[in-house]
């Protein structure tokens, strides 16, 4: 989940970012946060509600992250205020239990979470930040999809990037407008058809960015697409993540850096940066709590 710069925050102004919830040895309900200042990482004392995995994340920035859904199956919604880190339960529940959800915000309104599995769907559910309500948008997915990415252009438009459909993995890449909450398909498509549950972060009022993943005839990817936001172009970057991977969990200092953290074959806890002033990788020193995939993403800002 990301924000404006210049209107939360600007330029590098983020607390922190966290991975919640995956598989490490077994599912968990552990929470990791990044501290953006040094790159460093601790773990909560609160923990999710139950322990789960491809779960949706999104934040309202400077308020509250939100860790919804996941393979348990559950439709719980966790909250974890800011900067306490306490974690809290919504009364309000997604339409139903689910997994492989993508999910983005647009942070001091709502968050949203589209598509998702068991079974597959179109459905974008909305979690409005002011009551922590649910509603359910009336714009629908292309398709039927899971595992697939998601992103934001906070106050501008929300993205949903490739997954498994029914028939397959698709490039497409849909786009929710605020604040009509409608729904088109852009020209743009990934590189490839690829499912990357957890792949999307962004530089909220530059672009967006689409991480690693599988296809179906290539195999596990570690490429990343840039969707410049001004024109909804896509481009491939030259650099790459530290290996082909997919399941990962993104999240991002918008301003600054987005950050890839965990994911499969085999089951990693590194965490990859890319910068975006330049769209270099590095690896971070700090690492997860454990090898982990399946994990949900989110951040902290900050409000200023």
């Amino acid at each position: 989940m990301q924000i404006l710069a210049g209107v939360f925050g600007g330029a590098g102004g983020g607390v922190a970012g966290y991975f919640a919830g995956g598989i490490e040895s077994n599912y968990t309900d552990a929470i990791d946060k990044i501290s953006f200042a040094a790159e460093t990482r601790s773990t909560l004392s609160a923990v999710l509600t139950s322990i789960r995995e491809s779960c949706g994340g999104f934040a309202n920035s400077g308020v509250a992250g939100y860790v919804a859904g996941g393979y348990g199956p559950t439709s719980g919604i966790d909250k974890i205020t800011f900067p306490a880190d306490t974690k809290s339960t919504l009364s309000a529940t997604l339409t139903s239990a689910i997994y492989f959800v993508g999910s983005f915000a647009n942070s001091g309104v709502a968050g949203y979470v589209g598509g998702g599995t068991s079974p597959e769907v179109s459905r974008i559910d909305k979690i409005t930040f002011s009551a922590d309500t649910k509603s359910t948008l009336s714009a629908t997915l292309t398709a039927d999809t899971n595992e697939l990415g998601g992103m934001a252009n906070s106050s501008v438009a929300g993205y949903f990037g490739g997954g498994q459909t029914p028939v397959g993995k698709i490039a497409t890449i849909d786009k929710i407008t605020f604040p009509a909450d409608s729904k088109s398909t852009i020209a743009a498509v990934l590189s490839t058809g690829r499912a990357n549950y957890g792949s999307g972060f962004a530089d909220s009022g530059v672009a967006g960015y689409f991480a690693g993943g599988n296809d179906d005839v290539t195999g596990l990817q570690n490429s990343i697409d840039k969707i410049t936001f001004a024109s909804d172009t896509k481009s491939t970057l030259s650099a790459t993540l530290s290996t082909v991977i997919r399941r990962t969990g993104a999240m991002a200092n918008t301003g600054s850096a987005g950050y890839i953290g965990g994911g499969t074959a085999p089951q990693v806890s590194r965490i990859d940066k890319i910068t975006f002033s330049v769209d270099t990788k590095s690896t971070l020193a700090a690492t997860l709590s454990a090898t982990r995939n399946n994990i949900a993403g989110f951040a902290d800002c900050g409000v200023f």
